[in-house]
């Protein structure tokens, strides 16, 4: 299984859980989360690079791997995603390089369609 189907296997039950306790205020907070990455005056492609971009300089790995992937199923390219990733670096400095060095990994293995076991 590759780290990206890995990631998505967790987030999904991760996400069923977290929605059969969830309160009401964070119900809510989930529902704003979709519609601030829904297409509006900026694209929907942009606004995942813009989360990816968010997720590298706070080192949120699970983050990371969200917006790299669904910026892939939103047509991003990896010259894109690498242009976007090194504006990551500049702004967050070398602490990011660790979480960097795993996107590129995911962003490899999904390239090259390898799958680790």
């Amino acid at each position: 299984m590759s780290r990206a189907e890995d990631f998505v296997q967790r987030r999904e039950r991760g996400n069923e859980a977290l929605l059969r306790q969830a309160n009401l205020p964070l119900k809510r907070f989930l529902a704003l989360d979709d519609d601030v990455y829904a297409e509006g005056h900026l694209s929907a492609r942009t606004k995942e690079l813009l989360g990816l971009v968010a997720s590298l300089v706070l080192r949120c790995d699970d983050c990371i791997s969200y917006h790299l992937l669904q910026a892939r199923r939103h047509g991003v390219g990896t010259e894109e995603l690498v242009e976007a990733m090194a504006v990551a670096v500049v702004v967050g400095g070398s602490i990011v390089i660790p979480h960097l060095r795993a996107a590129i990994g995911i962003l490899e293995e999904e390239q090259h369609g390898h799958h680790s076991t």
